[in-house]
């Protein structure tokens, strides 16, 4: 029996978590949910976005499954998911992109990987005026962040049987903080022979991309440039309705849809639940339970392809329920 943080989120969230869960027991895994609140429905409860119990349960279980959530305006947090990521130091940010036949306009057999520091870089966010006309914004890089989050890209590859990483970067531009990034790289690279490693310049890396992305396995940068490349990825693949996200740290693991809450689809049963699932089957995977991670992975696969039970943004008719519904039969007979 395992224990997983809920988060049910905000705007679909509920309603792509509840059809996630219902999967999720259709493979048997046996799950013990504690179930929290977060974003704008703890707000009105208990004056925060993000109450301290939240933390506590995360740190307590060590592993999370979580919907969108909306920030509040005017909360004192730039943004909910940055302030989980800090107070749980989840380092490591995993974004796979993954084709699925079937889907009109995207690219076949794409299967990347893009692996973003979590912490620093801008997104630390420490930025202040210089008097009245100018905006300064301070860039972190460290080499201890860089060593962990290159060696997290090396690892992931290695146990996934994937054969190279690519280090993406602005060295030629940015030679101190980029040029550490790098040169970090470069050195932890050499305690992994048995893996290609190469760089690129991120503006290159983004045209190498689109031009020929079967190319490239696992990706490693900075939490900028891995922002940015992620969501490409993504769109190759059909958009962010169809990729997960993981955040994992070395004490605990958060699983993630990387779309937003879409407020104004909440309650219309059309909200397509793709990405929620495809967060499980990464935590399904975290938790070792590789068997029904391939279960579901596959089933919803066969079910995108035939095209019949899914909802109208995958090219079917059938609602949030319905796709959920058919997809945990699938399960079953997989």
């Amino acid at each position: 029996m395992h224990t997983v943080t809920l988060i049910k989120g905000d705007g679909i969230g509920p309603e792509i978590t509840e059809a996630t869960l219902e999967v999720i027991k259709a493979t048997g895994v046996k799950i013990k949910w504690e179930e929290v609140t977060a974003g704008e429905g703890a707000l009105e409860k208990y004056g925060t976005p993000l109450p301290e119990n939240v933390i506590g349960s995360l740190k307590k279980t060590g592993v999370g499954l979580k919907s969108p959530l909306t920030t509040p305006v005017g909360s004192g947090f730039r943004s909910i998911n940055v302030a989980l990521r800090k107070e749980l130091d989840l380092y490591a940010n995993l974004r796979p992109s993954k084709s699925f036949p079937g889907i009109k306009g995207a690219y076949e057999d794409i299967d990347l990987v893009v692996v973003r520091e979590n912490t620093e870089d801008l997104y630390a966010g420490v930025e202040h005026m210089v008097g009245d006309d100018a905006a300064e914004g301070i860039k972190i890089i460290t080499r201890k962040a860089s060593e962990r989050i290159v060696r997290f890209a090396f690892n992931y590859a290695q146990n996934a049987g994937r054969s190279k990483v690519t280090a993406v970067h602005k060295a030629n531009i940015l030679k101190i903080s980029d040029g550490l990034f790098l040169e970090t790289a470069r050195q932890v690279a050499e305690e992994y022979p048995q893996i290609e490693f190469e760089d690129r310049i991120v503006d290159n890396m983004a045209m190498q991309l689109v031009q020929k992305p079967w190319d490239y396995e696992v990706m490693v940068a900075p939490n900028l440039y891995g922002d940015i490349l992620s969501d490409l990825c993504a769109g190759l693949v059909g958009g962010l309705g169809l990729v997960p996200g993981a955040n994992i740290g070395d004490k605990s693991a958060l699983f993630e849809p990387v779309h937003g809450s879409a407020p104004k689809y909440a309650g219309q049963n059309r909200a397509n639940p793709s990405a929620m699932i495809m967060a499980a089957v990464l935590m399904l995977g975290y938790l070792g339970e590789n068997e029904a991670a391939a279960k579901i992975q596959n089933a919803l696969a066969a079910l995108i392809e035939d095209g019949q039970y899914v909802t109208p943004d995958l090219g079917g008719s059938a609602g949030t329920n319905e796709m959920a519904e058919a997809l945990a039969e699938l399960v079953q007979r997989f």
